[in-house]
């Protein structure tokens, strides 16, 4: 018999990962909904010029794509921002603004495998619709912040890198650069953290090496870690488009503040985010430590809902991705120890017992409660380890003498304490024991 395994990259969940997964997914779920986004949903499959008219042809090779029983081309989805652009642009006129969406849903990309990326993961994906000032920004930023705090993360844990794609090309305006020079520039502060001084061998193909001077004034600006000394640099070039721009940079990080989450945002201009389409502010985070890549990322997109097809609409939004959350959690020991439990055990004894059982278990389960009982008779010694084991709360117990006269036996196995009820009365007494609602 042939040995099959599931493909590279790709998934199985187990019911106690599975376990794991879903508290990611509820805790999530929990904090939008505090934040006034509503849920939705959208298909896995696409049709790939979606996702050519976001990104050009060479987001192909990352993608699973193929053609159809109908010729068309399709892709799995790899991210969900041309999506959601889609369906907000097809109903823009309609919707309430702003408009505050979010959805949790599985992707898929053929790349690499590494620490924390595989070929098919999930992300929670938050996007802000028609606000194009700072406000947009200060709530996503805070949605992602405290998706991260909700789980027990603190300011010890992760931080948020804060910058600015347009106040970046405003800079480089001021120190007369043009726009396809700036955008190479702009490419190389992008991969500056990783290559260093290499990052601009690309601009030196193309424009020859940049002035030494240039270059200086580029390192210098892409260490500046404060507001501070942002303000310092921005004022000394002055400048309407400098002085507006800074404007909104006091604005956001003085609304985080009023929040309580200035020590979570860390001024950072050496983020700039390869993906062509930012317009604005973006912002990745990231561990303290500084083991793991990017926990999240997002920004400003004020241009794609109308690329796409509908109608001039400013965007923010930002993504989490499960694995190097999940791998976080591990490494501060904030995973939970997730036990899929009943909350009552039935111990029953011969058929006629079973039968009586039977009748107050639908009940029960009809009310929401998880019961569980052996499927076949066996030894009441045996059923009582087996409701031990289960991690049930409740042990019901269904033998001759209780059924005789007519009560039902509830064993609480955490107080060790047991008395017996009418089992007209045991719906009401679970209920009181488990969920505190007398009736």
């Amino acid at each position: 018999m042939p040995s099959f395994q599931s493909l590279p990259g790709f998934r199985e969940f187990y019911p106690d990962a599975l376990a794991r997964r879903n508290h990611l997914f509820r805790v999530w779920r929990q904090t939008a909904r505090a934040f006034g986004f509503q849920e939705y949903d959208a298909p896995v499959l696409e049709p790939l010029d979606l996702y050519r008219a976001k990104s050009g042809d060479e987001i192909e090779t990352q993608l699973f794509s193929f053609i159809d029983k109908g010729g068309r081309e399709v892709a799995l989805r790899p991210e969900m921002t041309p999506t959601v652009c889609r369906l907000v642009g097809e109903k823009a006129s309609t919707l309430k603004r702003p408009i505050k969406w979010f959805s949790i849903a599985e992707f898929f990309r053929y790349e690499r495998m590494q620490k924390g990326r595989g070929r098919c993961f999930h992300q929670f994906n938050a996007d802000l619709f028609g606000e194009s000032g700072p406000e947009a920004e200060t709530e996503l930023i805070a949605l992602l912040i405290q998706c991260l705090r909700a789980f027990g993360l603190t300011e010890q844990d992760f931080f948020v890198r804060l910058s600015d794609r347009n106040l970046w090309f405003y800079y480089l305006e001021a120190l007369g650069l043009d726009k396809l020079r700036a955008q190479a520039v702009l490419g190389a502060v992008d991969k500056f953290e990783k290559l260093g001084d290499d990052a601009f061998k690309t601009y030196a193909g193309q424009f020859g090496p940049l002035d030494a001077s240039l270059k200086d004034k580029v390192l210098a600006f892409l260490e500046i870690k404060s507001l501070a000394a942002l303000e310092a640099t921005l004022t000394a070039l002055g400048g309407e488009k400098l002085a507006a721009r800074l404007a909104d940079w006091k604005k956001l990080l003085g609304h985080l503040t009023a929040m309580g989450l200035a020590d979570y945002v860390q001024v950072d201009l050496g983020v700039v985010r390869g993906l062509a389409y930012y317009t604005g502010f973006v912002f990745e985070a990231f561990d303290r430590k500084g083991e793991l890549r990017a926990i999240a990322g997002g920004g400003r997109y004020d241009d794609l809902v109308e690329k796409l097809g509908g109608p001039a609409l400013p965007a923010v939004g930002f993504a989490i991705g499960d694995m190097t959350f999940a791998l976080l959690l591990e490494q501060r020991g904030l995973t939970p120890a997730l036990v899929s439990a009943p909350e009552v055990y039935c111990v029953i004894g011969g058929e006629a017992e079973r039968r009586a059982a039977f009748s107050d278990i639908h009940t029960l389960r009809a009310a929401g409660f998880a019961v569980d009982y052996p499927l076949k008779e066996l030894a009441f010694g045996k059923q009582f380890k087996a409701a031990a084991e289960s991690g049930a709360r409740l042990a019901l117990i269904y033998g001759g003498d209780e059924l005789a006269k007519g009560v039902v036996k509830i064993r609480d196995l955490t107080a060790r304490t047991e008395h017996e009820v009418p089992r007209a009365d045991i719906l009401a007494a679970v209920r009181d024991t488990l969920t505190g609602e007398r009736t």
